[in-house]
This record gives C-alpha cells, structure tokens and sequence, in this order.
C-alpha cells in the first residue's frame, strides 16, 4: 500500500518515478541461462559448511567482545572509572548534630539525612527483604551478574517486568560515586560495572550489604534506619517481617510506592516482596500469606522531624557553614549550642498567649488570623498574618537561650529577630537617656513637657504629640522614661544632649542600622533588629559591659575532639554609675510606669526587672524590652507589610508596648523564675522554674545617694510632699543643690512641726 500511494502520487509530478513491485520482481529473478552466475554459485557452495559458519560466528563474537574490551578500556582509562581507593571503608556521611546547652538534641543537619545501623543489629529478615526483591544471587555473583542482565534484557523484548539487571553491588557503587551518575547510558553502566568489581574484590558481602542498606535514598530520608523512623515511627532495628518487606518494597521507586500516597501499589510491591522471600526460603508460604494481612502505616508518624527552634537552629547552621564548609553536612560534627529548651518552650508558649491575645480582640483586630493559613505550604514573600519575634540571652555570656523568629518556619524562613528592621519607637528613648547620664545630666533633670516645632528638609514643620495629645508641663526626666513622654525625650535628645551623641551610643551598645540624625530619632523612628537591642539592653545588667549574642558553645567532632569553642565577646562601652542608674530608671518603669502589666503578668516583685516599652505610629511596632539580673528578652509584635495591628479610628483601642508586648514578657519570666502552677481541669502541667531566683543588682560605692522630690528634681524639705520623696542616685557632681521650698508647692500645705 505505501509503495502504491507512493507511485500514484509521484505521477505527473516530473520525479523519476519508483519501480512497481512487479518490475522490482522480475529484476530479481535470476537469469537461469547465465554462465557467470552459476560459477560464482558453485564458487560459494565450495566453502558454505556449517564448520566455516561456526568459525564466524566465533570470529564475529570475538569481534564483538574485543570491540566491548576496547570501550571498556577507553571509558575507564586515566580517570574515567572512580576508584574505590577514594574510600578506605565505608563511611557514610552523617549529619551533624546540634543539641542544646545541657547536651539534649534538638536538630540534625545535613546534605542527606543518615542514621547507619550495623546490619548485625537488624533483624535477618531486613537485608533478606532485599536481596529477595533486589538481587537474590547477591551472594553467588562477583559483582556484575550476566544472568540478571539476560533476564532483564528479556524482559524488556517481551514487554514483561522481570526486574532490572543492576546488582545491589552496582546499585551501591553509583550512590557512592557521583561520577557514574544516574542516566540509562552504556558509557554509566561501563563505570558501574567496573566500580562493582572493585568492590566486590575489597570488601565482604555482609559489608556491602551494610552499606547499602545505609546509603539507599528511601523517599523520606537515606538508609533503612531514617526510613523505619520516617514511615513506620520506629527504629530499623524493632520492624516486622511485614515492615521490613515495606522498607525494601520503598525503595525501588519511592514516590511511587509512599505508603501514606499510594497505599495499593505500596501494599501490591509489599506482598511480591513476600512472595519473593518465600520463593528464596526466607519465609515459608504460610508465614508469607500471614504477613500479607498486617496492615500498612496509614499516617505518617508524629515527632519525629520535629524543630523546637527553626529560626535559631538556621542561624546556628549558617555560621557553621561559614566557618567549616561541607563538613558539617558530611562528618557528623557535634554542636553544643547555647539554646536552653525549656526556656525556648517558655518563650514559644508565651508568644502563642500574645498572639492569641491580640488575635482575639475581634472588635479591634482586622486582619487574618494564622489559623487560617493552616495549609498553605509556603508564602513566598511576607505573610498576611499578625508575626512577631522573641530573643532571650545570658547578658554576661551572651549566650542566646530562645530565640523566636516567626510564627512558622516553614511558611517563612524570613528571620525576624536578625533580619527584619522594624522602628524601635519608644524602646530606642533608653538610648537617649544614657547619653545624657553619661554626659552629667542627673535623672533628676527637669525639663518641660511641651509642644515643640522643628522644620524639616521638606520645608514643613515637625509638630510631634505625646500619647493622648496631652501635655504635663515641667517633669524630671526620669518621670519622663517612666510614662514615655515624648516631648522629654525629644527635647533632652536634640536640644540637650544632641542627636549625634545619641546615635554614637546607640551604636556602642549595639544597634548596627543606620541612624538618622532627625529629631524623630529621638523618639523611635530608626529602625533596629530585635537581636540588636537585646545586645544593647544587655548592657543594663551588666553594667556597662555589652555582649555579642552567639549561639555556640563549642563544636566537636565524631570523635569529640574539639574543633571551636568561641569565647564571649564583652566590650565595656559604658560606664557602670551611668549604667546602674539607668537600671534604676527602667526598674521605675516596670514598677510603676508603662511596663507596669509586666507585674499585673504575674512576675512577682522579689525579681528585679527593668525595661522599656515601643510602640510606634498607629501601633504598627510594638515592643518590650527588658532585663533581669541574670536575663535579658526582646519581644516584637507586628505584620510583616508595615500596617497598624489594631484598627485606626475615633474611640478605637491602639495597639501599644505596654497593653499588648509587657504581658508576654512578664508571663515568659514568671516561667522562667517562678514556674507555672499545675491545672487538671483544663490539663496544664505544672511547670517549676527554669533559673534559680536572681541576686540583685548591687548598687555601686560611687554613687551618690540623695533624697530628693519628684516633682521638682530639688532636694526634699519640709516643702515637699512626703509622698513625692524619693532617693536618687547621682554620679559625683551632679547632685542638685537647691531645696524645694514653697515657691514650688504654692498649692500645698507645708507639714506640722517642721
């Protein structure tokens, strides 16, 4: 038919035209009355004899193999073929692993994940299970089997499954060489051949197995131990014969036969792994038949790739990076962090109240809530729903003990406790402060609490408000700290002090963004990163002592030979009256000033806390930031696009420092100090604290101690409210020296009798 339509179609069309088949016929036919065509028959017939067949055929198979030695020699020739000399034995590489400060686990890291086992410590019926369904003359072939190449080669020519012609031998030799390489390639096959051999000549059958069973890739992870762990929730060691028969069932294509995905082709590649077994006198039928009926996992298992710390485990995995390469994906280090797991879960439990907290003011609150997002895997850029951050570090070490940054790793890799810059607001006025104790204004300092107009670049004016929109006239500038004013603090910063002594000890304590040298500054509207303030709030503390968070111990390893043991680094950057004074101030403001909710949280008063609240404009920021004795803690709220958390209107509540940030702050140190009180009705364990109850700050001999009135910042006489005396600290110099007398309290009655 085709040499028809052919001819048909080549008519009238100017080509030569095809010969018909009868013409190709009787060109065939042979001329019977040819003379040199009957000698030249008898010349063949002369030597056609079925020995001078079997001479050429052998001629032609030596041929054939000489050709497939030469190739052979070729590929491999120099460095063509890897050679096992690249490894001495067998071993794997290993993820390193991360543990906490008191030695607990609490993250792997690795370019592929392995757990090697001895293939002594599993069960027989493991490696059975997969010599029977792999390679059941594994232990009669030296490496490359030509009856498993024939087999499948048949199988293949008469479409029929008859499994595929790779030893476990050379299966092993291209997971341990990337060299081979995976593609359906005779020049791979040539190199996985060879490699196999190698192998076969170096090292026993149990060993190769071992290895094997170690390196396989299995879906979930590499080896029969991450395996069992990944699909089963169990140790290699503890499977059934019915499990095992699954593991070795996986492992032929593991997308395609996930037990959790495609429970039919798992359970159908399962029973064939059983049927196999019996057919190599592993099982018998029956014990196979039995263990077709145990059940498949139906769910993956819980727990065991869990994270208590994403965010910190990420950075520490950085850092290692940065200072050892591939190694700590390879070699098994060991890494002793600095995190403290109960304190990370403290901090993890207090922000989820925070969250919930504002989350559930739904008269306020407008955006999307989180659990709404339960199932999207990842957002490529910021998330929609209300985010935060959380740093809680040792101020002497440095050593960070929780670290929170976001709501869900992974959804968001964004780190938002070392990347993310956010307006400090009111938590950077502390800054402000220090600059002017530093430079001999005493806390006693008044100055009016009044508007102020500073023109800008632009041409406009400036006109910055306090919160409420009110105005207090004269105060003390501690008074100032304690109630946030923002008047104070932009009028002791710009005018007193100066915005760039401000900045120089901003950065001295630890903020690295950028500074801007506007009057705003003063009052927040830099940006910081919250890690950055907890270094420089660890000042506070430590008395002018500022530490560089790390969150590295030592690392060893697997041998526990130690490789690094980063040591603290403390800088004295401010002097410790400047220091002890401003404690004093911000324990003023937990006590009894904006941060005053970190008591109402239930942190008891015999724990010496300190610390400021932020919040910026129409509450998109809010911030706590504060220090113990023996911890410092940053906390930040906000969404990831910068948008007031509450909605903006007449009568609306704001979102503020100290109404939404100071309670989860005061709640995590009520964990860590006091512990949590048990409660069986709504299934809360109780907790016991996390630190022992801290020392004190001491108070230094330097200081000056004088009794003083707070509404004047002069010394306190019979003039002066009793109530509104209190002691203040002073660096030598810098005390007042006038009494408050009736001109200042002209409204008041002086007291009897003095």
């Amino acid at each position: 038919m085709g040499r028809t339509r052919w001819h048909s179609a080549c008519i009238g069309t100017g080509q030569t035209l095809l010969p018909t088949e009868a013409e190709l016929m009787t060109r065939a036919r042979p001329d019977t009355d040819s003379e040199p065509e009957r000698g030249l028959r008898a010349l063949l017939s002369r030597f056609w004899h079925p020995r001078a067949y079997l001479l050429g055929s052998v001629f032609l198979v030596a041929g054939a193999i000489g050709g497939v030695w030469g190739s052979w020699q070729n590929i491999c020739s120099g460095d063509g073929c890897p050679s096992i000399a690249q490894i001495r034995t067998f071993e794997h590489e290993q993820t390193s692993k991360l543990f906490s400060f008191d030695g607990r686990q609490i993250h792997e890291i690795g370019f592929e994940r392995r757990s090697p086992v001895s293939i002594h410590a599993m069960p027989d019926y493991v490696p059975h299970a997969v010599v029977a369904i792999e390679d059941k003359r594994f232990y009669e072939h030296n490496g490359f089997d030509p009856i498993g190449i024939a087999r499948a080669v048949f199988g293949v020519l008469t479409f029929r499954n008859l499994g595929g012609g790779s030893t476990i031998t050379q299966q092993l030799a291209r997971n341990l060489f990337d060299e081979i390489g995976f593609e359906r390639r005779m020049v791979r096959k040539v190199k996985e051949v060879q490699v196999a051999r190698d192998l076969e000549r170096s090292y026993t059958k149990d060993q190769i197995l071992e290895a094997y069973l170690n390196e396989i890739y299995m879906g979930r992870g590499y080896g029969f131990q991450n395996a069992a762990r990944a699909y089963l929730g169990k140790n290699v060691t503890d499977v059934n014969v019915a499990e095992a028969a699954l593991l070795a069932a996986i492992l032929n294509v593991p997308a395609w036969y996930d037990p959790f995905r495609h429970p039919e082709r798992a359970k159908n590649r399962r029973d064939l792994v059983l049927t196999r077994m019996a057919a190599e006198g592993y099982l018998t039928v029956d014990e196979a038949e039995r263990w077709k009926r145990f059940p498949l996992p139906d769910t993956a298992p819980t727990g065991n790739v869990t994270s208590v710390a994403p965010y910190f485990e990420e950075w520490v995995r950085q850092i290692l990076d940065d200072r050892f390469g591939a190694e700590i994906y390879r070699r098994g280090l060991r890494i002793f962090t600095t995190l403290d797991i109960d304190i990370q879960r403290a901090a993890r439990a207090s922000m989820e109240e925070g969250w919930a907290a504002i989350e559930g003011d739904t008269v306020n609150f407008k955006h999307p809530h989180y659990s709404e997002f339960d199932t999207v895997a990842k957002f490529p850029g910021s998330t929609p729903y209300l985010q935060g951050a959380f740093v809680a570090l040792d101020p002497v070490t440095g050593h960070v003990k929780a670290m929170i940054g976001g709501r869900d790793f992974d959804q968001s890799n964004f780190d938002r406790a070392r990347q993310a810059e956010r307006q400090a607001g009111s938590s950077f006025k502390p800054f402000v402060y220090t600059s002017a104790i530093a430079s001999g204004i005493p806390a006693s300092f008044v100055i009016v609490d009044s508007p102020v107009v500073y023109p800008q670049v632009s041409g406009e004016d400036w006109r910055p408000a306090n919160f409420g929109n009110d105005f207090k006239g004269p105060m003390t500038i501690r008074e100032g700290l304690v109630t946030s004013t923002n008047m104070i603090a932009i009028k002791l910063g710009w005018e007193e002090v100066g915005i760039e002594t401000v900045a120089q000890t901003a950065h001295r304590m630890g903020i690295r963004t950028e500074i801007e040298r506007f009057p705003s500054t003063t009052i927040g509207a830099a940006e910081v990163k919250v890690l950055e303030v907890a270094e420089a709030y660890s000042t506070f503390p430590s008395l002018g002592t500022k530490v560089r968070p790390f969150p590295i111990i030592r690392v060893e390893d697997s041998q526990g030979n130690l490789l690094w043991e980063p040591q603290p680094e403390r800088t004295q950057v401010l002097d410790s009256l400047v220091t002890r004074i401003m404690v004093s101030m911000l324990e003023d403001v937990v006590t009894r000033g904006t941060g005053a909710n970190v008591r109402r949280a239930g942190l008891p008063f015999s724990v010496q806390a300190g610390g400021k609240t932020g919040t910026t404009n129409d509450g998109t920021d809010v911030w706590f930031n504060g220090f113990t004795p023996s911890l410092v803690a940053t906390v930040w709220f906000g969404m990831d696009s910068p948008v007031p958390i509450f909605e903006v209107g007449p009568g609306r509540r704001q979102a503020t420092g100290g109404g939404l940030v100071a309670p989860v702050w005061g709640a995590f140190m009520r964990r860590v100090y006091v512990g949590v009180d048990g409660d069986e009705d709504n299934g809360v364990a109780a907790q016991r604290p996390l630190l022992p109850m801290p020392d004190r700050i001491p108070l230094l001999p330097g200081l000056h101690t004088v009794l003083v009135d707070r509404k004047t910042g002069k010394l306190a006489s019979r003039w002066c409210a009793e109530e509104d005396q209190y002691l203040e600290y002073y660096i030598p110099g810098t005390a007042p020296t006038e009494f408050c007398d009736r001109s200042d309290r002209r409204f008041r009655v002086p007291r009897g009798g003095r």
